[in-house]
């Protein structure tokens, strides 16, 4: 009888290690619009302020079929200030 492997969690990627410290990158970057943004969630962000790098940590997290290399590029493009 087959078994289904389970499929490795994204934030233990190295995929995401290389993401985060992107992500980082620009949220210390001042070219780059990164404020935090409103998120329903309360019990996990009080202020109900998701950072910015968490929500795009989250996004990568649940949709595993995007590149991420790719998403972060078109991330710079449209974060970026005029």
């Amino acid at each position: 009888m087959p078994t289904l492997k389970k499929k490795t969690n994204f934030l233990d990627s190295p995929e995401a290690a290389e993401a985060k410290a992107a992500l980082r990158l620009m949220a210390s970057d001042d070219a780059y619009n990164t404020r935090s943004s409103y998120i329903a969630n309360g019990t996990n962000y009080p202020d109900n302020l998701i950072p910015f790098v968490d929500k795009h940590m989250n996004y990568l997290n649940t949709h595993p079929s995007i590149d991420h290399r790719q998403y972060l590029s078109n991330l710079r493009l449209m974060m970026r200030i005029r």
